[in-house]
């Protein structure tokens, strides 16, 4: 089947939403919106205000450009805050593994085949490493490469350095069940190895949702997250949440860093967020009723 709907101008994109139902109050307003965003950028959020068992898509009733471009803005200043608090986790992830395990198996343990579990994946992973540090530009590895022959990669406090979030999750899910990563993941609060797995790889999706400017609000995740049943702190009391939505990702998002950051602000810069956009459907995210007396949400 050929594609053949054609590109439409700014005012046939107003007038298109304008036979669908939306209320629009102030084309200037909109058309200036729509020339920056992009319909089918938007489209993503107007999506929610539409009977879509129709074929037209007509908007429910009362549905404004305003309430659309709401939602927008406030999927916009979310993905701002969990971008910045994920950046805080990947750093602490990464310094707990090269210190815990350079500290027990010494400098260059990453190259050590029998500390994974499984051989395959422990040679992708030593491909994806050398291909990072040939392509790094970063002058502590530049220094390394010219000053030293032996070991030929740097220390892991340099290589796993200029590693993504990505590739770190999948070292650390590869490597075996030790004393060492079970202390990784008590030094998270959590009660086993294999919750930190899950949510790290779990991260790595919304991290790189994130990075692409891409849609959190009622986004529903392939990489569903693990509910841990025995944590080393306060966690969350209802279980019957939507794995794969974002209400148990900002949970987890808060349980780390409660654990990385004293006093840090997460919950309150959410929070408020959530005030400032009092509209916003908090249902499409996997917010459970009640939520906000979990004693982890508690604004106390």
């Amino acid at each position: 089947m050929r594609y053949r709907k054609p590109p439409l101008s700014i005012a046939e994109q107003v007038n298109t939403l304008k036979s669908r139902g939306l209320i629009i109050s102030d084309e200037k307003r909109a058309k200036h919106y729509l020339s920056y965003i992009s319909l089918y950028r938007f489209r993503a959020y107007k999506f929610a205000y539409q009977d879509n068992s129709n074929p037209k898509h007509p908007f429910y009733p009362e549905s404004t450009f305003e309430k659309v471009l709401n939602t927008y803005l406030f999927d916009r200043k979310l993905r701002v805050l969990v971008f910045d608090a994920l950046e805080r986790i990947e750093i602490a992830f990464r310094a707990q593994i090269i210190h815990i395990y350079s500290i027990k198996h010494g400098a260059n343990w990453f190259e050590n085949a029998l500390l994974f579990r499984k051989q395959h994946l422990f040679e992708r992973d030593t491909t994806l490493i050398d291909k990072e540090l040939r392509r790094s530009n970063e002058v502590f590895i530049k220094h390394y490469k010219k000053t030293y022959t032996d070991p030929v990669q740097p220390p892991a406090w340099m290589t796993l350095e200029v590693t993504g979030l990505g590739l770190l999750s999948k070292i650390f899910e590869n490597l075996k069940i030790s004393n060492e990563k079970k202390t990784i993941a008590r030094n998270f609060n959590l009660g086993h190895p294999f919750i930190l797995e899950n949510w790290m790889h779990s991260l790595t999706v919304i991290r790189n949702i994130c990075a692409h400017h891409g849609r959190l609000w009622n986004r529903e995740s392939t990489a569903r997250m693990t509910f841990p049943n025995n944590t080393r702190d306060v966690w969350l009391s209802n279980s019957d949440i939507h794995k794969g939505k974002m209400f148990l990702v900002l949970s987890s998002i808060l349980h780390l860093l409660n654990t990385i950051i004293l006093g840090n602000h997460f919950k309150e810069k959410l929070i408020a967020l959530i005030k400032e956009h009092p509209d916003i459907s908090l249902r499409q995210m996997g917010f459970p009723n009640g939520w906000e007396n979990e004693n982890l949400w508690l604004n106390k």
